[in-house]
């Protein structure tokens, strides 16, 4: 039987109309278990709705933080509003909310190759809209634990301010710059999809979709190849996707004709390269 809980929204930072970084804390003061790259379900009574209206969302916190769990939402407007996101974009600090336990494996981290050998490979994750969160949790808990992977986190949008974790990932490659690649190995970049609108003036990075990262160019690299020195291959790296599914099967595009395959189509020795969630 599914245990439903009750936490209290503390904090609520809206990045813009439509994006939100959200805080709870749950009422018996105790943070659930839970692992990088899961995701935890949240529910809200809804006027006119007879049950209660629950919605999963990824954790954008790391399992070391014990004081709450973060989550980054997309407000549903179009083509008619998400009858939860309507709610939590309402919602104040203090209201209630329902969360049934975290869970979910699609996007765990991946710490041994099929012989049972630690899997070394660098790590590279792409994010397309909120589809960063359960990055932004990778991130902060492999630097929690000192993992010496090399880690890359690529984060697409269409504007600027819809880069919801900047903040925190450029820090993260300051840190790696300062204490020495050897000790923490952390690599962002982000890619905005519409450098010609007005608001976007002041970006001087990558553009278009976050999965043109991975695009050969003319001289036969990758920008992402370009960022790290070298050719990827599946020995070198594994990819963690998530993100709408145009996002998943964009970079696809790109990596299957270098032999990349997915964990829900992997080898028949157990082998894959890619682990990818895919939110509609």
């Amino acid at each position: 039987m599914v245990t439903e809980n009750k936490a209290t929204i503390t904090y609520v930072q809206l990045l813009k109309e439509d994006l939100g970084i959200f805080r709870l804390v749950p009422n018996d003061g105790e943070v659930p278990e839970y692992k990088a790259g899961q995701f935890i379900t949240l529910g809200m009574r809804v006027p006119g709705e007879k049950n209660v209206i629950r919605r999963a969302y990824s954790i954008a916190s790391h399992p070391e933080n014990r004081r709450y769990i973060e989550l980054v939402i997309r407000w549903v407007r179009k083509p008619v509003p998400g009858r939860l996101t309507t709610q939590l974009f309402n919602a104040r600090e203090g209201d209630e909310v329902t969360w049934i336990r975290p869970t979910g494996a699609a996007l765990l981290i991946n710490d041994r190759l099929p012989d049972g050998r630690r899997d070394e490979r660098r790590i590279v994750c792409v994010g397309g809209g909120t589809g960063i969160a359960p990055f932004a949790s990778f991130a902060s808990h492999l630097h929690a634990v000192g993992d010496r992977r090399e880690i890359v986190v690529l984060h697409g949008a269409s504007y600027v301010d819809e880069l919801s974790y900047k903040s925190l990932f450029t820090d993260l490659e300051y840190e790696s710059l300062d204490r020495g690649r050897d000790r923490w190995n952390f690599t962002y970049r982000a890619a905005i999809s519409r450098p010609q609108e007005w608001f976007n003036r002041s970006w001087g990075g990558h553009t278009g979709r976050v999965e043109t990262f991975l695009r050969p160019a003319d001289g036969g690299r990758s920008p992402l190849e370009e960022l790290v020195g070298e050719k990827i291959t599946g020995e070198n790296t594994i990819f963690y996707i998530c993100g709408w599914q145009g996002t998943i099967d964009g970079a696809m595009d790109y990596l299957r004709p270098s032999g990349f395959v997915t964990q829900r189509e992997k080898r028949p020795d157990g082998s894959f390269e890619v682990k990818f969630e895919s939110y509609g």
